[in-house]
């Protein structure tokens, strides 16, 4: 079918478009709400993202890894978001940096 094309030498970017497409992955959504992640574990795949949305009315939060080394989002203030790709197979511990009651999990399994 791609010999059809007139612009036959554009089929090597095409195709490369759509490898980086496909490699780019899915996006879980995760919504702050009643100080509480919803839901609190997700279960995605390598070259996944999460993304955390503040639903509450008032109150900011953030996304906040202790494990690794304290890496945290920046306040994220209602109808807010912050994305994270995971690159990496593993256990993702997070809390909320000014509510550290609050807690999630992103499992990335290969």
């Amino acid at each position: 079918m791609l010999a059809r094309w007139k612009g036959l030498k554009r089929a090597p970017a095409l195709l490369a478009l759509v490898s980086f497409v496909a490699l780019a992955g899915e996006t879980v959504e995760v919504g702050i709400q009643d100080y509480k992640f919803m839901p609190p574990q997700v279960t995605i795949r390598v070259g996944d993202s999460v993304q955390w949305t503040n639903r509450e009315k008032r109150t900011s939060h953030s996304v906040l890894f202790p494990a690794e080394n304290g890496l945290e989002s920046e306040r994220l203030f209602p109808d807010e978001s912050w994305q994270r790709r995971f690159t990496k197979a593993g256990r993702y511990d997070y809390t909320c940096g000014p509510h550290p009651e609050m807690k999630g999990v992103v499992i990335v399994g290969e």
